[in-house]
């Protein structure tokens, strides 16, 4: 099967994400009939041309109101790769929208009008996929119609988006002039544009690595199969674990080694991030759901106490001495906002003081756990570096965190 690549797309209000991932559906012919027939009959009955952006725009509201306002999920595949895309909002005030979008994405794909270069939330979109650790960014350069497809136009878009990227330690950028709504350099390699010498966005998403084996191997448990031997199965969340390891099973630290894996199609001798697995282990121990299992070398060490960064997602504010469940991998312990150290300012780069949070704020904030807890800084993995908090009184999800230490 061939592997799977999400993609989360960002870009202020306008600048065509719509138009893009439609065009990305239509011309890579991954979109159904009666799909098409649709669009055909709304873009009639508005009397506008065939509108790419409606295989994407779903909500009433953002029909109405032309922008995306909440996360759209697109599955297509090609022969080469298999994809999801999460359309994510524009609009500043949907920065939640964004970051839960965009926090599972391998890939940020970030449209910038040729026109208008970057904006506010360009750069804070950016700013999101360096926190959130997405390794490769993509960044379209889109309306070059509009620019006469000059690679003046481009190269002057590229030079300020590096001058950014700098001032956030982002690395691995790529550069794509396009026209979504004409299609050039999409899926096929444009005509009007012979300076580029890159490939088209389709083609460039289909060759980026992926690297999810890398890093120290972990296994939340998520089920515990009692057969004839006890079985502990989840999902692989990175490195890998091989039979004969020596590990240990957090937070309790009892240790013992991989006797045997089943994957889906059978006996493993080794199971690599994402697989789904079951394992034996070659000692009876106490083990659960909730458990972390990793190699004894590189576990982490469980703690009572987090410093994380936190995006606030409830509609309520968040204060000192606030308390919630807090959610991380298949465990769930109570704990508590200790401090909010300060608020992030992802626009001006700057941290400010807080004395609460409000709803799409970006923080720095040190929690207590009424349990200990065992993760990973974000930086070093981003399945077990991250969590959610919980109001148990409404069981709104009312934060996305990522551990810093």
């Amino acid at each position: 099967m061939a592997d799977l690549l999400r993609l989360a797309t960002a870009g202020s209000v306008d600048d065509g994400k719509s138009t893009l991932i439609g065009r990305l559906l239509y011309d890579a012919k991954a979109v159904l009939a009666d799909q098409l027939e649709h669009v055909e009959q709304v873009s009639a009955r508005r009397g506008t041309p065939f509108d790419l952006a409606l295989l994407t725009d779903g909500l009433r509201a953002e029909r109405e109101q032309g922008i995306t306002i909440d996360v759209a999920y697109r599955p297509f595949a090609t022969a080469r790769r298999r994809f999801i895309i999460a359309d994510t909002p524009g609009h500043a005030q949907y920065t939640r929208n964004m970051v839960t979008g965009a926090s599972t994405a391998d890939l940020a794909l970030i449209l910038v009008d040729v026109r208008g270069g970057m904006t506010e939330q360009s750069r804070r979109h950016t700013a999101i996929a360096k926190l959130l650790g997405i390794r490769h960014v993509v960044v379209c350069v889109n309306k070059m119609d509009l620019a006469g497809y000059a690679e003046e136009a481009f190269d002057a878009i590229v030079r300020e988006v590096l001058e950014w990227s700098a001032r956030l330690d982002l690395h691995d950028v790529a550069f794509i002039p396009i026209s979504a709504l004409h299609g050039d350099n999409v899926v096929d390699r444009s005509e009007t544009m012979p300076w580029y010498g890159g490939e088209p966005l389709l083609a460039h998403l289909e060759t980026v690595p992926l690297d999810r084996a890398e890093g120290p191997a972990r296994l939340p448990v998520q089920y515990v199969i009692r057969a004839e031997r006890r079985l502990y199965a989840g999902q692989v969340a990175s490195g890998a674990l091989r039979v004969g390891d020596e590990i240990a099973v957090l937070p309790g630290g009892e240790r013992s080694r991989v006797a045997a894996i089943e994957g889906p199609a059978g006996p493993l001798e080794e199971a690599a991030a994402p697989l789904s697995v079951a394992i034996a282990l070659e000692d009876e121990l106490d083990v659960s759901r909730g458990d972390l299992i990793a190699p004894v070398a590189a576990a982490p060490a469980p703690v009572r106490e987090l410093t994380a960064t936190l995006c606030w997602l409830g509609d309520e504010p968040a204060r000192p001495g606030g308390r919630y469940l807090l959610k991380h991998a298949a465990r769930t312990v109570r704990a508590k906002l200790d401090t909010i150290e300060h608020r992030l300012d992802l626009e001006a780069l700057e941290r400010t003081p807080a004395a609460e949070l409000a709803l799409n704020d970006l923080a720095r904030v040190r929690l207590r756990l009424g349990e200990p807890l065992a993760a990973d800084p974000y930086a070093e993995s981003r399945a077990t570096g991250a969590f959610i908090l919980i109001d148990d009184a409404t069981n709104d999800t009312v934060a996305a965190g990522m551990v810093e230490g």
